[in-house]
């Protein structure tokens, strides 16, 4: 049995069809997908440049809250004081993306709609809360004044997304999760091979074979073991280069996440070999069926919006429940980011139920399986 499970990973690994979807397209998406965000979080913004114009009864204390902003190493805006006409010129000519009017109140006068013009707004914004915060503890507590200026002058950033379990949480690592599920579910390409391989009437090699002494059961067991392994060393191909090469930090356990790759490559060999062994259909409809199957759970489980699978578990939460894609990447979150265990179990007796159910229903149709003539 085991030199059939051999000759089976050797003829498979020759196989382009076999190999390029389950193993080296992921490969390619998770490196395009690296460089199109996979360092969002790292850029910079470019200084904003801003114009003031200080009219009768300037605020001289927006005018001080500027300066500050401006005695960074890396400023986050650049202002400059300029006449009304000389600062709606700057403006006309994109040379500034906002005006400030310092009179008895403060206004702002912006060209267009994009992420400058936001971060003059909510700078407004936030000295306007300000000055109303100093103003109600004048008029309510005048003793705490100074320490509320104090308090104020000194504020630092103290928040930090984390997720329940403790972990930084890094927005883009669900398109990743999501990947990988994408991932696993390819391998029904590898299943559908195997199912045309072993039924004689979809193929001359299953002819043979058939014919030979070789139990039946044997050649339907040796096809599902050496496509399980051969698809789980795909997974696991994937899962080192996005760690090590690409360096994303999955911060959960090794094994656990071993386990959650084993179960879904399995889940996607089964699909692909119950696919292939269900109706009489010709084998580029059914790659057609397992592709759209494929594409639509990995869509649904966020593979190209991430909002998409929190739009369905909110309003449809069955459907991602039975969404092996979906499953898989609950499972890497409760890994990876919410530290739970009992959704991790929960998702892993759904994937072990998905995969036993598909290849016992495999197993039934290819057996029960008889020809009058090959």
């Amino acid at each position: 049995m085991l030199h059939l499970i051999k000759y089976n990973i050797i003829v498979k690994t020759r196989c382009m069809n076999v190999i390029f979807w389950p193993l080296v397209f992921p490969l390619i998406l998770g490196t395009l997908f690296y460089f199109a965000f996979g360092n969002i979080e790292e850029a910079d913004f470019e200084t904003v440049h801003a114009a003031v114009v200080e009219e009768d009864h300037a605020d001289t204390v927006f005018l001080e809250f500027l300066e500050t902003l401006e005695d960074d190493d890396e400023p986050l805006i650049q202002v400059q004081k300029l006449s009304r006409p000389d600062a709606l010129d700057a403006l006309k000519d994109q040379k500034v993306e906002g005006i400030y009017f310092t009179g008895e109140e403060l206004t702002l006068c912006v060209g267009g709609n994009g992420i400058p013009e936001s971060i003059l707004q909510s700078l407004l914004e936030s000295y306007e809360n300000g000055k109303q915060a100093m103003e109600l503890v004048a008029e309510l507590h005048p003793e705490g004044i100074v320490a509320a200026a104090e308090q104020m002058g000194e504020y630092e950033e103290l928040v930090e997304q984390v997720s329940l379990g403790g972990r930084t949480t890094d927005g883009n690592i669900q398109f990743f999760y999501a990947l990988i599920a994408m991932a696993c579910l390819y391998g029904a390409f590898i299943g559908l091979d195997a199912a045309v391989n072993i039924q004689s009437n979809l193929s001359a090699l299953a002819a043979r074979r058939c014919v030979t002494p070789t139990h039946k059961l044997k050649l339907i067991l040796t096809e599902m073991l050496s496509c399980f392994f051969l698809h789980f060393l795909n997974v696991l191909i994937l899962l080192a280069y996005l760690q090590y090469v690409l360096k994303l930090d999955f911060q959960g356990q090794g094994a656990s996440m071993l386990l959650i790759s084993l179960l879904g490559s399995m889940i996607g060999v089964s699909m692909g070999i119950f696919v292939g062994s269900f109706g009489k259909m010709g084998e580029g409809v059914k790659v057609g069926l397992l592709l759209g199957i494929s594409m639509t759970g990995s869509f649904l489980a966020g593979l190209m919006a991430g909002e998409i699978k929190y739009l369905v578990d909110r309003q449809a939460p069955f459907v991602n429940r039975i969404n092996p894609a979906a499953v898989i990447t609950d499972a890497f979150y409760c890994v990876n980011v919410y530290d739970d265990p009992g959704r991790f179990g929960r998702s892993l007796v759904t994937l072990a139920v998905m995969c036993i159910g598909l290849t016992l229903a495999s197993f039934l149709l290819i057996r029960r399986e008889r020809y009058d003539s090959i």
